[in-house]
């Protein structure tokens, strides 16, 4: 065959009929290859576990006394099915806020919550409902509750957003998630520490300031990574509480 009448193959006109057969074989391998690559990629990630929003349990509304760490939490003295009474729930808005406005003037007191749980295993947390009907007073006695120091601890593992680890993202941790982490915690969601060891049977602890304040924003910075660090550990009914002291955050190799 002369060069003439070898086919050649120019983008904007039709393909010559002697190339369509392999220019069709090179497509459907292509494509093939890059499904083939997509799929194992995704099987070698890290399963990111069942937590979701679990919106198929419905609203759920529960009692308890309201207390600030200071994030909202809620001491349930009244349960369901879902959320027992002993419980220590987590409190979270919408989106990535808080309810801390709303739980403020409840400190202390007996408080109706109503919202969506989102659940990861054994660490749990509500998004509560907008408006009076999502957080009120509600009327009846109320219990005293202790919290028991359980002494100062080394860690080593990673600082979350709490409703995003949770389950409002998918998995919800690692440095993918960073900047999305760190908007959470700009908004004052509960941030959780995850550890390698369980602490007095859990692995999850909400992490706060040395005072018990918020988390400083100088532990932002590592906010996705595999760190150590130190602090106090207090009991709060089922849910730990990791006072961290900043100056030994350290970031692992």
């Amino acid at each position: 065959m002369s060069d003439k009448d070898r086919p050649f193959f120019v983008g904007y006109l039709p393909a010559p009929k002697a190339l369509r057969g392999l220019l069709l074989a090179v497509c459907v391998l292509f494509i093939s290859g890059l499904a083939g690559f997509g799929l194992a990629l995704g099987i070698a990630q890290d399963d990111p576990g069942e937590g979701a929003f679990r919106f198929d349990y419905g609203r759920q509304t529960v009692t308890g006394v309201v207390e600030l760490t200071p994030y909202p939490l809620l001491r349930v003295t009244e349960g369901n099915e879902r959320i027992p009474a002993g419980h220590t729930l987590m409190l979270a808005g919408g989106g990535k806020t808080n309810v801390e406005s709303r739980a403020i003037p409840l400190e202390g007191q007996l408080a109706q919550v109503s919202g969506v749980l989102l659940e990861r295993g054994s660490l749990d947390m509500m998004q509560v409902r907008g408006g009076r009907n999502g957080l009120q007073a509600a009327e009846g006695e109320v219990p005293v509750f202790e919290t028991i120091p359980l002494g100062r601890w080394k860690l080593a593992g990673e600082i979350c957003d709490g409703k995003c680890l949770a389950g409002a993202m998918r998995p919800g941790r690692g440095l993918a998630h960073k900047a999305c982490a760190n908007l959470c915690l700009l908004g004052k969601v509960p941030p959780v520490f995850v550890s390698t060891q369980p602490v007095d049977g859990s692995e999850f602890l909400l992490i706060t300031g040395p005072d018990g304040g918020h988390l400083p924003e100088s532990a932002y910075h590592y906010v996705a990574q595999f760190v150590s660090l130190e602090g106090e550990v207090e009991r709060r009914g089922d849910l730990l509480v990791l006072r961290l002291d900043p100056d030994t955050l350290e970031v692992l190799e």
